[in-house]
């Protein structure tokens, strides 16, 4: 039976990766600092990574054919745990981000794009260059063994950052519904479950260095996601597709007012113009659009309360008000 070692594993992508795992008959132990409940079936071992100390339980739990670390913060988090597991676990596999590749970057970049500056001794200092010195961290103690899975957008069930809920929220409301166009922009992002499960099958091929994993660009459009959150809402809404130009003179703003869209241009060639053949070639595979969001709007309605959101990343969406002003209403 493969034993896996899950640092995190309660929230969003680390839960994803549990469920998986549990799924297929493995041996689950989950690191974390026991503020929220890991789904039932695992082993719990509590720590925290950045207190001194911290790794003292994870240092007697014993030995683990993988290792997956969701870790966003100080790369020293990653450092200090992948040496002390060097060599107790067979393979560290490290959820990284395509924010790890230097601004600007044209369309169709690959692994082996240019980088932003990283240190696995670095403490906490912006997302990229965070998550850069964590893959650094990994590779210093693992070698080939470390796999970079470098994520994209990340969007379906358990999402505790706010944009598919925000827009499935804001679909089932109904009424005029400002949708930024153009409707056919392609998106590139991933579902967390299909994130999940090419992580875990690539771990247990031994699979190291970088990997872009995220859909293909192209295999959701603005219009595909929109119309599939209005019609798994109830078709209350009515999308009244607008130009950016119109947006950027309104000064709303991309990517946090309105979720996951960004106009064209540089930052939105950088944010879904990655290189995926990688991944598709070692068996990524990506499910419709449609089944993503029925079943994150499922998740929602099963809530007995808002969604979960963490607490170190603004609120989305546009206020009602801006939203009627400039559709005129």
């Amino acid at each position: 039976m493969t034993k896996l070692l899950m640092l995190g594993g309660t929230e969003f992508v680390g839960r994803a990766l549990t469920d998986d795992a549990l799924q297929r008959g493995w041996e689950v132990t989950v690191f974390h600092r026991g503020r929220h409940a890991p789904p039932p079936g695992v082993r719990t071992v509590h720590g925290d990574r950045t207190a001194p100390g911290g790794l003292d339980a994870l240092a007697a739990a014993g030995e683990w054919d993988l290792v997956v670390d969701t870790w966003s913060g100080a790369p020293t988090a990653v450092r200090d745990t992948a040496r002390l597991l060097a060599g107790r676990a067979g393979h560290y596999t490290y959820i990284s981000s395509r924010s790890v590749y230097a601004y600007p970057a044209p369309v169709g970049m690959a692994e082996d794009g240019p980088l932003v500056e990283g240190s696995p001794d670095a403490e906490a200092t912006a997302y990229a260059e965070d998550k850069r010195g964590g893959e650094l961290a990994a590779e210093a103690a693992f070698g080939d063994r470390a796999l970079h899975v470098r994520a994209g957008l990340i969007v379906g069930p358990y999402e505790n950052v706010g944009r598919l809920p925000w827009w499935l929220n804001r679909t089932a409301r109904g009424g005029p519904t400002l949708a930024p166009g153009p409707r056919d922009l392609a998106l590139q992002y991933i579902d967390v479950r299909d994130l999940a499960t090419w992580t875990l099958d690539a771990a247990r091929a031994g699979l190291g260095g970088p990997y872009n994993a995220v859909s293909p660009l192209g295999h959701a459009t603005m219009g595909t996601l929109l119309e599939a959150c209005a019609a798994v809402t109830g078709g209350r809404a009515e999308l009244r597709w607008t130009d950016p130009e119109a947006i950027a003179a309104a000064g709303i703003e991309p990517w946090t007012e309105l979720p996951v869209w960004l106009p064209p241009g540089e930052l939105y060639d950088f944010m879904v113009g990655g290189d995926v053949s990688k991944a598709l070639a070692a068996g990524l595979k990506c499910c419709p659009v449609e089944e993503t969001v029925a079943d994150t709007w499922a998740w929602l309605q099963s809530l007995d309360g808002p969604p979960p959101h963490r607490s170190d990343r603004p609120a989305k969406g546009i206020d009602p008000e801006r939203e009627a002003a400039l559709l005129g209403l």
